[in-house]
């Protein structure tokens, strides 16, 4: 199975953002040391729990930090930004590191109302045309000329450079088939909501127009793990992002907790019902490595996916370590 890397920088209790993205350095040099195939950095706007506001720029940084591992973004927001700053940004990374870079887009805005207002200087954000913002971004990227007034009379630059792989991010299967129209890969969030289905891949390998920036259908699901050597390790390790997921669910503010101090966290019977919940639809796959594996090729089999990426948060840099090292001897 092909495996790779979503990381959000996450703060855990006691440490900077300094230090998230110091670890994601390490998270990167190690991937690329074990054969995963990508790393991601997600957008995250006005919260004090993640670090990685700018994936494109961190993205240069781990480009530069790392051999042969593919880097991307998981996903630059769109409509935070132009089409030709998009297209220009990861022109000039593609530039410097060629066959190395994914753009990777989201259509979600990564942030609460205050941040959003602030990305657009307050102004209303266009959230209605994105998929037509992606294929103008794609063209200019290529050097196209878009059918849009506003962007067929400039040129992104630097040009002729060899292109990046292309990828839209979902949660909700109702991106899949016109990520296929415009013939880029798709990557869905299942520690996002838990709505992974058959019929969603389907349609988007049904639908799939080849093109320049990928020549056959590419799916990835994300999945939220927390993997150890044995499984009551492992859901010690998991309960603090359990809860942390419940409480946003729950239109409460995420806390970020120790283990420790996760294990002594008062639950009611709901809140123990919404974190079974959540862990039977595969937001969170917790326990050894065998365990995790195990439902990792599994559903691969069932939902027909290509690539599994992981997002995990354990609270000591040495465990998030370590869960990228037990996976990486099971399945690659």
């Amino acid at each position: 199975m092909k495996l790779s890397v979503l990381d959000q920088a996450p703060i855990t209790k006691g440490n900077t953002a300094t230090d998230a993205l110091a670890y994601a350095e390490e998270l990167a040099v190690l991937a690329d040391e074990l054969g995963y195939e990508r790393m991601w950095m997600a957008e995250h706007h006005g919260t004090k729990r993640f670090a990685s506001s700018a994936p494109e720029i961190t993205a240069a940084h781990l480009a530069a930090k790392t051999k042969r591992i593919r880097i991307g973004t998981g996903g630059v927001m769109m409509m935070h930004y132009s089409p030709l700053k998009m297209a220009e940004v990861f022109n000039t990374l593609s530039a410097f590191h060629p066959d190395r870079i994914d753009f990777g887009v989201g259509r979600a805005p990564g942030g609460d109302n205050y941040s959003i207002y602030a990305l657009s200087e307050g102004n209303q954000p266009d959230v209605y045309h994105l998929y037509e913002k992606f294929s103008t971004t794609l063209k200019l990227i290529k050097g196209d000329i878009p059918n849009n007034r506003l962007y067929d009379k400039t040129v992104a630059m630097p040009n002729h450079i060899v292109l990046p792989e292309a990828w839209m991010l979902g949660s909700s299967g109702q991106s899949a088939i016109q990520t296929a129209k415009l013939g880029a890969g798709y990557a869905f969030a299942q520690f996002f909501n838990g709505d992974l289905s058959e019929k969603m891949i389907k349609l988007y390998k049904e639908h799939f127009i080849p093109s320049d920036f990928m020549e056959k259908p590419q799916t990835l699901v994300c999945y939220m793990a927390t993997v150890c050597e044995t499984r009551e390790e492992a859901e010690y390790e998991g309960k603090p992002q359990d809860i942390a997921r419940m409480l946003l669910q729950q239109g409460k503010a995420p806390i970020t907790l120790t283990p420790k101090e996760a294990k002594d966290y008062p639950l009611t019977e709901f809140d123990k019902i919404d974190i079974e919940r959540n862990r039977n639809r595969g937001m969170h796959i917790v326990g050894s490595a065998e365990d995790v594996a195990e439902t990792l090729l599994k559903e691969q089999a069932i939902y027909g996916f290509d690539e599994a990426m992981i997002c995990s948060i354990p609270h000591a840099q040495a465990k998030r370590l370590n869960v990228y090292r037990l996976l990486a001897e099971k399945l690659l």
